[in-house]
């Protein structure tokens, strides 16, 4: 089996989400290139970065022109510097 592993202070994230096609009210079919990109995706990979504070199965998000798009057996993958990521989901009690 092949993986993934990022480089230097890399994280690769994975960007795999399900597509759908989305349809106007009156019924137009917007392509997925019209569409805004979410920016968050789960972490697939961290590489060699000192005091990491995400793990693999996080969920962050990033800046947005950061990284390079790849596909690698059929998913697509960002490959991006720790340092474009912005932040991680993080559950909280309700007070």
């Amino acid at each position: 089996m092949k993986e993934l592993q990022p480089l230097n202070q890399n994280v690769i994230l994975d960007l795999s989400m399900e597509k759908k096609e989305e349809k106007t009210a009156s019924g137009i079919i917007i392509p997925e290139s019209a569409k805004e990109k979410p920016l968050h995706a789960p972490v697939v990979s961290i590489g060699n970065v000192e005091n990491v504070e995400i793990k693999v199965g996080d969920v962050v998000f990033y800046k947005k022109f950061s990284g390079t798009e790849l596909e690698f057996e059929g998913k697509k993958y960002l490959i991006l510097p720790y340092a474009d990521l912005l932040a991680k989901v993080v559950e909280t009690e309700e007070i």
